[in-house]
């Protein structure tokens, strides 16, 4: 009889004394990356200060939500590690860019419609003149166009 009211109060005990794996020591570090933004500045800063105090201790006896929490502290995405540029920048960049492309071809296209096709000193009637000029004007009398004997065509295209 004492033993079977032993092994009763055995297995009682254990009941009780048993910890669920689903319970959390502590919610407000559970889905802490999920609460992090809705904190109030003093929670924040006394769940970091008991998250070093926690670090503190050996490691191995922190739960998952623990060290998960620890982590995201340390080097979550929050504060100055906060990602600059979020959803939709890409796009924004995407246009931007091409909106500037345009822009260029636009003025380009301009321009060449504006200027004349060829400035007037690409005409075959400047170029000799050119030529002629430089031969009054003896231009490179050694190996040039006043030179004796010369056989190039000087600046005619």
């Amino acid at each position: 009889m004492f033993r079977l009211v032993n092994r009763f109060n055995y297995t009682i005990f254990k009941k009780i004394n048993y910890r669920n794996a689903s319970t959390i020591s502590n919610p407000a570090v559970a889905n802490i990356e999920g609460q992090w933004k809705s904190l109030s500045e003093t929670d924040k800063s006394n769940l970091i200060k008991k998250l070093e105090e926690l670090q503190k201790q050996d490691w191995n006896k922190l739960s998952i939500d623990d060290k998960r929490a620890a982590y995201y502290v340390s080097f979550g995405p929050h504060g100055p590690r906060e990602p600059l540029y979020g959803q939709g920048h890409t796009s924004k960049v995407i246009i931007g860019i091409s909106g500037i492309i345009a822009a260029s071809l636009g003025f380009l296209f301009l321009t060449k419609k504006a200027v004349p096709e060829h400035p007037k000193t690409l005409t075959k009637e400047w170029q000799e003149a050119t030529n002629e000029k430089m031969r009054r004007q003896k231009a490179d009398p050694i190996t040039g166009i006043s030179s004796e004997g010369y056989k190039g065509k000087g600046y005619v295209e």
